[in-house]
């Protein structure tokens, strides 16, 4: 496995990640929490050693997931996880209705204010069973707040210990030259694939200048 350092953080990911969105069952028609684990399992066995998930994927279940499957051995494991979507809270940038799996209807806002953000950390890292986020991510952008606030919650969590290093995902270039006013990103994670390349137009000449490390 080849592994690379994450911009300039001292982070170190391998070329391919464990995304962890389908695990969680929502929006993918279930899932089997068995295959799941032995999943995740043969992943580290072949050298993938980084988890990206969300508590928006499953409403928490597939966080729930991950730590399961690195329990024992969370020192060899970079855990990934997100903020910024609320199902529990209506307050931010209205997102859109949703419905889990056994047919409870939410309401999910975007939402990266201060104290929001410090909340959904401490109930991160109680689901995925670690005392530290290797990378914490913010889901998407939340109009209603200015970003130097969400900057700030950012801060503390990475002075509290609680985050290693911290990024975006589905930011523009504007909003990534904001956050650098604040602080250093490590990394952003884009809708990038071969189906959908917009982002090499503007926004990947600007992480690959900036020192910001992409997870496409």
């Amino acid at each position: 496995m080849i592994y690379r350092q994450l911009g300039t953080s001292d982070v170190k990911v391998p070329a391919i990640i464990f995304g962890a969105w389908a695990i969680g069952g929502w929006w993918w028609g279930g899932t089997d929490d068995k295959n799941a684990l032995e999943a995740i399992h043969e992943a580290f066995d072949l050298g993938i050693n980084c988890i990206d998930t969300a508590p928006q994927y499953g409403f928490g279940h597939s966080e729930q997931l991950v730590a399961k499957a690195i329990k024992g051995r969370r020192s060899k494991v970079i855990l990934a996880t997100k903020c910024g979507l609320r199902w529990d809270l209506e307050e931010g940038d209205f997102f859109f209705d949703a419905t889990d799996e056994v047919g409870g209807r939410f309401k999910v806002y975007r939402n990266l204010r201060y104290g929001s953000i410090l909340e959904e950390c401490n109930r991160s890292l109680k689901r995925l069973g670690t005392d530290y986020i290797d990378l914490y991510q913010c889901h998407w952008p939340d109009a209603t707040t200015d970003l130097g606030e969400t900057m700030d919650a950012l801060i503390e969590l990475q002075t509290q210990g609680k985050i290693r290093e911290f990024g975006v995902t589905n930011f523009s270039v504007d909003m990534m030259k904001t956050c650098l006013k604040k602080g250093k990103l490590a990394s952003l994670q884009p809708k990038y694939s071969l189906l959908s390349r917009q982002v090499e137009s503007d926004v990947l000449p600007f992480c690959r200048s900036a020192g910001i490390g992409v997870l496409a």
